[in-house]
């Protein structure tokens, strides 16, 4: 969230009493819009690495529409930190086994544990 530059869709993706799935594919249907006319820092957008800045942010808040849907199951998203994988050429500095941390930790939250929540790699975190 902290990369979504305009204030109204930072609320909008953070109001979670008014988030849901058409919320959020309505507004995934504007930033395609803005990123083919190429009016992104107009409507709010980050304009660094905008296509995956707005994919991590709309996840992470459809987590929290799914947390709210499904109360009877523990749903959070997990940054697991710059880990040395394939996916960023193993430039990321952090061993596997300590990005699989956050993961792990919330696979294996007890009943009644945390929902809803966004977590930097072991830590819950604001999104």
């Amino acid at each position: 969230m902290q990369r979504i530059r305009g204030d109204d869709l930072r609320n909008e993706l953070g109001d979670l009493e008014t988030l849901n799935e058409e919320k959020l594919d309505s507004i995934l249907k504007r930033f395609l819009k803005d990123l083919k006319e190429n009016t992104l820092e107009a409507g709010g957008w980050s304009l660094m690495l905008p296509a995956y800045s707005i994919s991590k942010a709309t996840l992470n808040a459809y987590t929290r529409v799914l947390a709210k849907k499904h109360t009877y199951m523990l749903i959070n998203c997990v940054h697991p930190g710059y880990v040395n994988t394939d996916i960023n050429w193993h430039t990321g500095p952090m061993p596997v086994e300590e990005g699989a941390r956050g993961p792990v930790k919330c696979a294996l939250l007890p009943d009644g544990g945390p929902t809803g929540c966004y977590f930097d790699q072991t830590e819950a975190a604001s999104f």
